[in-house]
C-alpha cells in the first residue's frame, strides 16, 4: 500500500496551501470516486486534503433570487433541505435520486461538480439552470465550466466552494438510470427562466454534460411536452457501450426530456 499523507485544513486557505506545498495533492469531498479509484490503485496522490469540516463549505441559502449551495453539502443534505425544496424542487428530487443511501450520505454536490463524470446528475443541474461555480479564486459560468469527459475550467489547486443556482419559474429533471450503479443513461433537465429554456443532458454524450439546443428553441415558444413533438437528436456523438447503442440513447433523449418537462409544469 502506497503512503498518502491526510489533511484537515480548517480554512480554505489553509487547503489551498497543503495544495500548494504537496507533490500530487487531491481534494476530498465526500470520496465517492476518489477513494474507490485509490483503492484500485488507479490513483496514487501523496496527500490528501479534506475539505469537509471547513466551516460554511455545507451551508444552503436563498438571497436575491439565487439558491446558493456549499460545495460540501452531501447529497442527502440538498434532497431534505425545505430550502432547495421550496426554491428549486427538481434540485432536491435530482439529489435524492442519486445513487443510493450510503452514496447521498457522503457524496458531495462539490465534488460530483468538480469531477465531471459523463453519467453524473448534478452536472446537468448546473448546466440546465446556467448556474455558476464559485471557486477559492473566482466565479465561473456553468456554460464555462464543462470542457469535456471529466474535464472542467478548474486550475491546478482551485477548489470549489459553493455553486449559484438562479431560481426559476419552474424546472424539472427525469433520468433513465443504469439499474446496477444508477449512473444515468440519459438524463434531463429542463428549466424555464427569464431567458427562456435551457435543456441540459447527462449520460448519452461522449464529451458529457451538453446543452439541446433544438429542444431550448422548442420550449422558448412553449414550455410543454407536446412542444418537443417532432425534435430530436442526432446520434453523432452519443455515448455508445455494453448498455446501449449511440442511436438509442439519442432516442431516450427525447423521452426523457418530455419526462422531464411533465414533472416541470
Amino acid at each position: 500500500m502506497y503512503q498518502t499523507k491526510y489533511h484537515k485544513p480548517a480554512s480554505i486557505d489553509d487547503a489551498v496551501a497543503a495544495l500548494a506545498v504537496a507533490e500530487d495533492g487531491k481534494v476530498l469531498g465526500g470520496g465517492q470516486t476518489l477513494l474507490p479509484t485509490m483503492k484500485q490503485h488507479l490513483a496514487s496522490p501523496t496527500d490528501l486534503v479534506d475539505v469537509g469540516g471547513i466551516s460554511g463549505m455545507a451551508d444552503i441559502s436563498v438571497s436575491d433570487g439565487c439558491l446558493t449551495i456549499g460545495a460540501g453539502a452531501r447529497h442527502a443534505d440538498v434532497a431534505a433541505s425545505s430550502v432547495v425544496r421550496d426554491a428549486i424542487p427538481a434540485l432536491a428530487c435530482l439529489a435524492g435520486g442519486i445513487g443510493d443511501p450510503a452514496v447521498r450520505s457522503m457524496g458531495t454536490i462539490g465534488g460530483s461538480v468538480a469531477n465531471n463524470d459523463p453519467a453524473a446528475d448534478y452536472p446537468a443541474a448546473v448546466l440546465g439552470l446556467g448556474a455558476t461555480v464559485v471557486t477559492n479564486t473566482r466565479e465561473i459560468a456553468a456554460d464555462d465550466f464543462f470542457e469535456g469527459m471529466f474535464t472542467t475550467a478548474l486550475e491546478e489547486d482551485e477548489i470549489i466552494t459553493a455553486i449559484k443556482f438562479p431560481i426559476p419559474s419552474s424546472a424539472g429533471y427525469s433520468k433513465f438510470p443504469n439499474p446496477a450503479s444508477r449512473y444515468a443513461m440519459v438524463g434531463v433537465f429542463v428549466a424555464n427562466g427569464g431567458s427562456g429554456a435551457r435543456v441540459a443532458v447527462t449520460g448519452a454524450g461522449q464529451d458529457g454534460v451538453f446543452r439541446a439546443d433544438s429542444m431550448e428553441s422548442a420550449l422558448s415558444s412553449n414550455f410543454s411536452a407536446g412542444s418537443l413533438d417532432g425534435t430530436s437528436l442526432d446520434a453523432d456523438g452519443m455515448m455508445a457501450d455494453i448498455h446501449g447503442t449511440a442511436e438509442y440513447r439519442a432516442h431516450l433523449v427525447s423521452v426523457v426530456a418530455k419526462r422531464a418537462v411533465t414533472s416541470a409544469v
